[in-house]
């Protein structure tokens, strides 16, 4: 299915589709876990209740869970547009697929190969490569601007050498909403003979991932922040797998993908639920009414028009709040202060020169607002910037079905804590 480019949808029509936004609270805190559509849970029931049988024993329900299975990978392999290039890998999450892809690499590791890690990234694409240096890894460091958080590509060229194997870093900070040139950074690393893991669960939720014009080697997201279950997936492309061993069983093929890398397999009530969510791809796309079978047709043009359509409706909501904020001199940004799309995403950190962030959590929680506070597993970015991590930041996290509305009632619930 190919459409073009849609008109933004009425935001209540879009709202509709997410039950769990039925209720008066205000769900600003995203960036830890969506909201999931209608389709998303009926899928999941609908195999629990009629197919939830085990794969390949050759009879019509176990037949039916088995092409479920193969139907979400396939269409998560056309969703990052990996299709003929790579896998993707499922796992319970982001970061057990990183310590799956790490013990993958440990046995490949040679004393003195070097390893990049990223001070801006997420721990779990942090502790997991750090474990190799008792393979004789060495450990260098893409480290952060310690005023704003940021990345600087000529601070990655000059920890780069010909010993660079791994380089491992966010594509979007989960603290900062910024969004860092993956392609820009890929391109060094490979001209420098090394492979890219990058962390794309905060940057997954608000922009299609296109791992063909990035040229990434792996890139990691969870779906249960993009509007899907309790799952993680991981791109793999084939040459990078090539050169590993998959962790599962020792009678599966080594040329089994992604299966060899799927430890007791994949969810399959949540590979059902992942084919529910082309629908709302579909949906945002511009097409009213899908196809039933549009998890086995959803092409990559399809998710990137969804994308943009989630992109033009969050934009107006960044800036709102951005602005809202931004007049209290008390009220720091932690991450860019613009609002435009082609630099952040609308996860924004904040810190109060007198209010503790658990504070001003209470007050939004006492008024049916959804956020949070602390250093959101970015525990050396915290570090590094001089941010106490038990108390950590305030985060306000909104996607494309959050409302200007929702933005003004956080803000005016917090104005006159802010003014006091």
């Amino acid at each position: 299915m190919t459409t073009t480019s849609p008109s933004i949808p009425d935001i209540e029509s879009v709202r509709r589709l997410y039950p769990g936004l039925e209720t008066d609270t205000v769900l600003l805190e995203n960036a830890g876990g969506s909201q999931v559509p209608l389709f998303v849970a009926d899928a999941i029931r609908d195999h629990l209740l009629h197919d939830y049988v085990q794969l390949g024993a050759g009879y019509p329900a176990s037949d039916r869970a088995t092409a479920t299975v193969e139907r979400a990978h396939r269409f998560l392999d056309r969703y990052v547009n990996g299709e003929g290039i790579g896998r993707v890998i499922l796992g319970s999450s982001c970061t057990s697929l990183m310590h799956v892809l790490s013990h993958a690499i440990a046995p490949t590791i040679e004393a003195g190969d070097e390893i990049v890690v990223c001070e801006q990234g997420h721990e779990a694409n942090i502790g997991c490569w750090l474990e190799l240096e008792a393979r004789g890894a060495v450990i260098r460091w893409w480290t952060v601007d310690p005023e704003t958080g940021s990345l600087d590509l000529d601070t990655l060229r000059a920890v780069l050498s010909d010993r660079t194997r791994y380089v491992a870093f966010p594509h979007v900070s989960n603290l900062l909403g910024e969004i860092v040139d993956v392609e820009a950074a890929t391109r060094l690393v490979h001209a420098a003979g090394g492979r890219v893991i990058v962390d794309g669960v905060a940057y997954a939720p608000h922009r299609a991932i296109d791992v063909r014009a990035w040229d990434v080697d792996f890139y990691a997201w969870s779906t249960y922040k993009v509007y899907g279950p309790h799952m993680g997936g991981l791109f793999a492309r084939n040459d990078a797998l090539a050169e590993l061993q998959g962790p599962n069983h020792f009678f599966i093929p080594r040329d089994e993908i992604p299966y060899k890398f799927e430890l007791g397999g994949a969810s399959h009530e949540g590979c059902a639920g992942i084919c529910g969510l082309a629908r709302l791809l579909a949906i945002l796309a511009g097409d009213a009414e899908p196809a039933a079978d549009i998890a086995a047709t959803c092409d990559f043009e399809t998710v990137r028009s969804a994308f943009e359509t989630m992109t033009a409706m969050e934009a107006p909501v960044q800036a709102r709040l951005l602005e809202r904020l931004g007049r209290h001199d008390s009220v720091k940004i932690i991450g860019p202060s613009s609002s435009d799309t082609r630099v952040r995403v609308s996860t924004i950190s904040m810190l109060h020169e007198s209010l503790d962030p658990g504070r001003i959590v209470e007050i939004a929680h006492a008024a049916d607002i959804g956020i949070r506070q602390g250093h959101m597993y970015a525990y050396r970015l915290c570090e590094r910037m001089g941010i106490p991590v038990d108390a950590g930041v305030v985060r306000i996290s909104a996607v494309h079905y959050n409302t200007v509305s929702e933005v003004d009632r956080l803000c005016d619930v917090l104005d006159e804590s802010f003014a006091g």
